[in-house]
């Protein structure tokens, strides 16, 4: 499928539910969010028809997301579900690890490979603090497990947030010299209510670049970015067993190169993260829509994908056209 700008789009993130287990600062509001109601979440055998039509019409890879994806039941009998779709080559997972010791076995039985876990500070204080009482030692304890089965590659996302965490940026890009993880650190957005609490603590991907590279010499990892990459610019220390990426949606837009759509746990089909445009396939689905037409409308959600994304960086001080919260976007 290929977009009016000539971007080919095969990429969908499809959130499986709005529920979490933290709640990060960054993300939710903090009296709460309001959750979707039971029926309004998308049933399994839905997003299977969704993503099988998905993939008649070009998607190859498919990324599981939440919420906290692993705190639905049964998701990694879906995702097992989800393997066998013709067209697929690429199934994997988002998540905050706090469960992901316990379910790693199953996951990687049930067709997923590469993981990527968020983590924002190795401080148990710390991460308490802006999860809103998550426990870092079993994210710990779920990155060793992932590791010992053989998922590959393992990508732990550390949103920078000045204030917070920028006194941890050695700590996080070391982890890539003892382990062959892909330490990857994402600029703060403004998306949704949160945000506005968090808008002034934006910290460059080109002050942490630089940064490490004070310390260390970063050499481009495998010469250029590749799919499996995504947006990032992927770096590594020399001599180090791992790399280290930035993604740099505000310093460096890549709008140019996005592939992707995202589906909301409620049945509605994003084309930007960062916009509030999207496209109901939930109430179509439901109410008798065959193949051919659910297919037109994930067409038709394609041909609304802006150029670029509407938030803008102006010293610190963000302009947002998207006032979803992360939670129930999926991220």
């Amino acid at each position: 499928m290929i977009d009016r700008y000539n971007r080919e789009i095969n990429y969908l993130r499809v959130s499986i539910t709005d529920r979490c287990n933290l709640r990060c600062s960054y993300c939710m509001p903090k009296e709460g969010v309001s959750l979707i109601g039971h029926d309004d979440i998308l049933r399994y055998e839905e997003i299977l028809r969704i993503v099988r039509i998905a993939a008649g019409i070009g998607i190859s890879k498919v990324r599981i997301t939440g919420g906290e994806p692993l705190v639905r039941r049964g998701a990694c009998d879906f995702i097992a579900s989800l393997s066998s779709t013709e067209g697929l080559n690429d199934i994997s997972l988002t998540t905050n690890g706090i469960l992901l010791e316990p379910f790693a076995a199953k996951l990687f039985a049930a067709g997923v490979k590469r993981i990527n876990i968020s983590l924002d500070s190795l401080n148990a204080e710390k991460y308490a603090q802006i999860t809103g009482g998550g426990d870092l030692n079993a994210v710990i304890a779920g990155i060793a497990e992932v590791h010992r089965i053989g998922f590959s590659p393992i990508k732990i996302n550390i949103v920078a947030i000045k204030g917070f965490n920028e006194d941890e940026i050695m700590d996080f890009a070391e982890l890539s010299l003892r382990k062959p993880y892909q330490v990857r650190f994402i600029e703060l957005m403004d998306v949704g209510r949160p945000a506005l609490d968090h808008s002034s603590r934006y910290l460059s991907n080109t002050i942490i670049r630089e940064l490490i590279g004070s310390h260390y010499r970063l050499e481009r990892a495998n010469g250029i970015r590749t799919k499996m990459d995504g947006p990032a610019e992927m770096y590594r220390i020399a001599g180090g067993a791992g790399e280290i990426g930035f993604i740099s949606p505000l310093s460096q837009q890549f709008c140019d190169s996005c592939n992707r759509l995202r589906l909301t746990a409620n049945g509605h089909l994003r084309v930007c993260l960062l916009s509030d445009e999207d496209v109901d396939l939930r109430e179509p689905l439901r109410n008798g829509c065959s193949d051919a037409d659910l297919a037109e409308l994930i067409k038709r959600a394609i041909a609304k994908k802006p150029i670029q994304h509407a938030l803008a960086c102006d010293e610190g001080h963000h302009i947002k056209k998207c006032m979803k919260d992360m939670s129930s976007i999926g991220g």
